[in-house]
């Protein structure tokens, strides 16, 4: 008892014979607080809290101060940080920005037009995109970057998980569109069991069952959702060509579907909206062309196939899901930040969607029957309907 009792009294002068400790250091020691003079003793002492505690907050209080006072003194060591920190928030900004891809396309057709067209330099262009994009994930800058979006991801996370829940409570709300009273196609064709309104343009329509299965029904839709948005963006592009045309613009072939043929057969120079010049590998063969599309197309595929996180290296944090993953490059206008209004366009992208595929393989039956543009069929429809019809080409 006297030996523990003497032992009590050599640790606690020994404790206070400790040297100061250098401010930013931690306080807690082996479950002991080594208690400095400070002005924080006043406010933190070991009758008061847990000995853990008051070692924390006055470890907190005195690496704020220090980093305050160097601050104040101008730190060299700050002032870098400081600047690498906000050009670090900076490219993050950039990159997260569509038009930073609408300025990057428009320098790499003046490139391409100031190195005389040279295949090699067109490639390089084209993959130009992709390979900034990777070096500056790999770069001391891409790390700071990264780190930055790593600090604030659980806040975005949480914001994130907030508005889709906000997204599912309007998908409830609009019972026409989802859920078990939502409208179908009359009779048998819209009656599938499986289906049960959870996504967009269900209208119980599965007559083959390729969606009864969950992981199959989630790809299925993917892939439908995507050959969707493409059609849209060939169902306008086919048309626009033919209308130029029309109008005067000199186009070289306006045919969506002739020109590939012409592109073989001539030395066709193909020009963006018949802009004399506008172009990056419009005036190369169809090898080169089918090179930069590669290349351009490879980085989306790739990051669409590794998930809604794919953009995270460089700094870019998408709220959304796979399907709709929103963030500033895919939700300029900021429309999932109204749940309702969100919601609604979900169900009218996926129905245009599905009219501009019929209306494409519509475009493909017209060019076999007609051998001539869509434009082109309905003006010829429009002058004689009797005798431009379908009619015409199945009697014949």
């Amino acid at each position: 008892m006297l030996a523990s009792y003497k032992l009590e009294i050599l640790t606690t002068s020994l404790r206070r014979r400790q040297p100061p400790v250098p401010i930013g250091r931690n306080y807690e020691a082996s479950g002991t607080c080594f208690r400095q003079p400070s002005k924080f003793d006043s406010t933190c002492t070991l009758k008061s809290q847990p000995v853990k505690q008051c070692c924390m907050r006055r470890n907190r209080d005195m690496e704020a101060s220090s980093t305050t006072t160097a601050e104040q003194n101008g730190s060299p060591g700050m002032q870098g940080a400081s600047a690498s920190t906000m050009a670090a928030k900076w490219v993050a900004e950039v990159v997260a920005s569509p038009l930073f891809y609408l300025v990057a396309g428009f320098i790499a057709i003046k490139l391409v037009e100031s190195t005389g067209e040279q295949s090699l330099s067109i490639f390089i262009f084209a993959a130009l995109p992709v390979t900034l994009l990777t070096a500056l994930s790999n770069s001391s800058l891409g790390k700071k970057v990264q780190e930055q979006l790593m600090a604030k991801l659980p806040e975005l996370d949480a914001k994130a998980d907030a508005l889709k829940a906000r997204h599912e409570e309007a998908r409830g709300r609009m019972s026409q569109w989802y859920g078990p009273d939502r409208r179908r196609l009359p009779g048998s064709l819209g009656s599938a069991p499986h289906l049960l309104g959870s996504v967009a343009g269900d209208s119980g329509f599965d007559p083959l069952g390729l969606g009864a299965d969950t992981t199959t029904f989630s790809r299925h839709y993917e892939a439908e959702l995507v050959h969707a948005r493409w059609a849209m963006l060939g169902a306008i592009g086919c048309l626009v060509p033919e209308i130029l045309s029309i109008r005067g613009v000199e186009l070289g072939e306006p045919v969506w579907w002739k020109v590939g043929a012409a592109k073989l057969k001539d030395d066709l120079t193909i020009n963006w909206g018949g802009i004399q010049g506008f172009r990056i590998a419009g005036k190369q063969g169809i090898g080169i062309i089918a090179a930069c599309q590669l290349v351009l197309m490879g980085g989306p595929e790739y990051a669409r196939y590794v998930g809604i996180r794919s953009l995270e290296p460089v700094g870019v944090h998408l709220p959304g899901v796979q399907n709709y993953p929103g963030g500033a490059p895919f939700d300029p206008l900021g429309i999932s930040e109204n749940p309702d209004e969100f919601v609604l366009q979900t169900v009218k992208e996926i129905k245009n969607g599905r009219l501009a595929m019929v209306a494409m393989l519509g475009y493909f039956a017209q060019a076999a029957l007609t051998q001539e543009g869509p434009v082109k069929n309905l003006f010829d429809f429009f002058e004689d309907p009797v005798h431009n019809n379908i009619m015409k080409y199945l009697t014949r």
